[in-house]
């Protein structure tokens, strides 16, 4: 059986945690192929809300297994301290860590936090996970693997490889005391027991599952445009949440790949920096956080407000088209209900000229172009047929769809499990 993924079409927070927890209860493998704890998803069942940083989406399946990949982020005192809460709840799922997955050190995060600070104004928006200077350190061949950790002779001389240049910048730049090789060692001991026995050759793993016809479901981290070749660049993550190269990340063959299912939310949300071309603000905005979600629109990880506005046809059909989408799910649709109307936007205005066109840049003097559609009365909350929506939320999805060239085959109106309706 080809493998499944669940993607995000926009800037992420689309509402990806509640869909990938409805395919999980299917599969065999939940699998994170990229990035790292520095979002979050969201998921509402019988144990209540819980939010992952880390861990897939398929945790409490007992049958399934929840990969992290080689190409992950891996905070191991993350990982640990998600598992260990989920413990206490009694939950206690089957998990499976690449023995090639590169370690996230509390100096990437120290170092990710000062960057931030020194930027000012300027600052990325970071979650201050210390992804990028994870990533950086990949780029540089100087992180640690998990693997590395169990290599007692070679493990030392690793460690002082990645301060060596940090410790300077950290001194001369940043004005801060080093980093001791002993001492991040010390920190890094008392994990292994717990770790060893989890840690295995996913890659081999994966293959095998392929080869036996079990049931594999990807899950993404962010969404399309913060990838970063293809997003709104310099307001991007630090790996690939594109779909297409999740085969590769894995060691998976290319073939492999088969329905990539696009998240996208009924109306825009963003954490974090960088052009958003249909936001809105004032009072109409507080109104629209507040009604979104369980909790409102605030970031899973970082607790931020999410900025919030309408749908953006333009973003949503470049996202799905970088994804390579062949079905959308629309989440959130119950929070557009009671409105008048609900504007849409259909395309841009960059300096006087009209395009349906997602631009490279200009993006900040973009000016979204609106249209308004009928809104519905009353509440279509935990509603799971469609037929039983009003015309004009059949209508709304219509637009959606037609705008994005994807089918709509699934459209959550709640954040529970059980809130959705499948086409």
């Amino acid at each position: 059986m080809p493998v499944m993924a669940v993607v995000g079409a926009c800037w992420g927070d689309e509402g990806k945690g509640k869909i990938a927890d409805f395919f999980a209860e299917r599969a065999d493998y939940v699998v994170r192929w990229q990035g790292g704890a520095n979002a979050g998803h969201t998921l509402v069942n019988r144990w209540g809300k819980t939010v992952l940083h880390l861990l897939p989406s398929g945790v409490f399946h007992e049958h399934t297994v929840n990969v992290l990949g080689p190409a992950t982020a891996l905070n191991p005192w993350q990982l640990l301290s998600e598992l260990d809460t989920l413990k206490r709840r009694g939950v206690r799922p089957r998990v499976a860590l690449s023995d090639r997955a590169q370690i996230v050190l509390p100096v990437h995060r120290l170092l990710d936090e000062l960057e931030e600070e020194r930027l000012g104004q300027a600052a990325f928006g970071s979650t201050r996970r210390g992804i990028a200077p994870f990533y950086a350190d990949r780029a540089l061949k100087i992180n640690i693997r998990l693997a590395d950790l169990f290599d007692g002779p070679r493990l030392p001389e690793r460690i002082a490889r990645n301060l060596t240049a940090k410790n300077v910048l950290l001194e001369h730049l940043y004005r801060h005391p080093p980093v001791d090789a002993e001492a991040l060692a010390a920190q890094l001991a008392p994990l292994l027991p717990r770790l060893r026995p989890l840690v295995t050759d996913v890659a081999a793993m994966l293959r095998s599952a392929c080869a036996q016809g079990k049931t594999i479901l990807l899950e993404g981290q962010l969404g399309a445009l913060r990838d970063p070749d293809h997003g709104i660049y310099p307001y991007v993550t630090s790996s690939s949440p594109l779909a297409g190269g999740s085969m590769a990340a894995l060691g998976l063959p290319h073939r492999s790949l088969g329905d990539v299912i696009a998240v996208v939310k009924a109306y825009a949300t963003c954490v974090g920096a960088g052009p958003f071309v249909s936001q809105i603000a004032g009072d109409e905005a507080d109104a629209l956080r507040r009604a979104g979600g369980s909790d409102g629109e605030y970031g899973a990880t970082t607790g931020r407000p999410r900025r919030v506005g309408w749908f953006d046809a333009v973003a949503a059909r470049y996202g799905c088209a970088l994804q390579g989408a062949t079905a959308v799910a629309l989440t959130n649709l119950d929070v557009l209900s009671g409105r008048e109307s609900n504007p849409v936007c259909e395309a841009y205005e960059i300096d006087g000229i009209k395009t349906y066109d997602f631009p490279a840049s200009a993006l900040d003097r973009a000016r979204p172009v609106l249209t308004a559609l009928p809104g519905w009365r009353g509440t279509i909350r935990g509603c799971t047929h469609w037929d039983r929506l009003p015309p004009e939320a059949r209508s709304y999805v219509g637009y959606v769809e037609d705008a994005l060239h994807v089918p709509v085959r699934y459209v959550s109106t709640g954040p529970e499990r059980e809130s959705l309706i499948v086409r």
